[in-house]
C-alpha cells in the first residue's frame, strides 16, 4: 500500500489515505493540488510535515518512474537513444544490456524510428512517447504520469492503457483531464482545493460528481 499520513505541503492537505495497488486515476480542478500530490508520490517534492510510504519506504528509496506534464521538463539528453538508455546507465547496467533493453523497449514502444532523433527535434506527442518509454523501462514499482496523456491522440490514449498494464508497476498513478480514461482505472481520487475530497472505485466516486464536469460522457447516455 502506499500510505499518507498527516501531509502538509503548499496547498495539499491529506491527514489519511491509502492507495492500494492499480491504477489510480487522479482527478480535479485545474490549481486543486493534483500535480503537487503526484510529485510528492513521487519523492519529487517533500511535505513539511507528515510522511509517505510505498509499502513501508519512503518514495526516495523505492524505484519510480514519473512522466511530467510539459514535455520538455522530461528531457536530458540530447537523442533518443540516449534519453532511453539514462535510467539504466544510472543504474551501471551493463553496455550490452543496454542496448538490448533500449531496442526492445523502443519496439514496444513504437518508436524504434525515433532513436537516432534528436529530443528536441520531436513533437509534443514523440516526447511524451519517449518520457514514457524511459520512465518504464526499468521496470519501477511505482509509475506516476501526469496529464501525458493531453498530447496524445485517441488512438495513443487507447494504447497507452495497454503500456500501463504491460508496465509491470505494481501502482500507476495517472492525472488525466479525460474523464473517460479516467473510469478505466482500479481506484479514482477526486482531488479539490488541496484535499482528497472522494477516494474509492469510479462507480462509488464518480456518482458523487454527476452534477459536475468530473463525469464521463458515456455515464450520462450510456448505449
Amino acid at each position: 500500500m502506499i500510505t499518507f499520513e498527516n501531509i502538509r505541503y503548499r496547498l495539499l492537505t491529506i491527514d489519511t489515505l491509502t492507495i492500494a495497488p492499480g491504477v489510480t486515476s487522479v482527478i480535479g480542478p485545474n490549481g486543486s493540488g493534483k500535480s503537487t500530490f503526484l510529485k510528492i508520490c513521487a519523492g519529487i517534492a517533500e511535505p513539511k510535515s507528515g510522511m509517505v510510504l510505498v509499502d513501508g519506504k519512503a518514495p526516495r528509496e523505492t524505484e519510480i518512474g514519473f512522466v511530467n506534464e510539459f514535455p520538455d521538463r522530461n528531457i536530458l539528453f540530447s537523442t533518443v537513444k540516449d534519453e532511453l538508455a539514462s535510467p539504466l546507465r544510472f543504474r551501471h547496467t551493463p553496455c550490452g544490456e543496454t542496448e538490448r533493453t533500449v531496442r526492445a523497449c523502443a519496439g514496444t514502444m513504437g518508436i524504434t524510428r525515433l532513436l537516432d532523433r534528436n529530443m528536441q527535434d520531436l513533437s509534443g506527442g514523440e516526447k511524451v512517447l519517449v518520457a514514457l518509454a524511459a520512465a518504464c523501462i526499468s521496470r519501477p514499482r511505482v509509475l506516476i504520469l501526469d496529464e501525458c496523456d493531453s498530447h496524445l491522440d485517441a488512438q495513443r490514449c487507447a494504447w497507452l492503457n495497454t503500456v500501463l498494464h504491460a508496465s509491470g508497476a505494481e501502482y500507476v498513478l495517472r492525472c488525466t483531464q479525460q474523464m473517460e480514461t479516467a473510469a478505466e482505472g482500479d481506484y479514482l481520487l477526486y482531488i479539490q482545493k488541496g484535499k482528497v475530497v472522494h477516494a474509492g472505485t469510479p462507480a462509488v466516486v464518480f456518482p458523487l460528481l454527476s452534477d459536475t464536469p468530473f463525469y464521463p460522457q458515456s455515464w450520462r447516455w450510456p448505449v
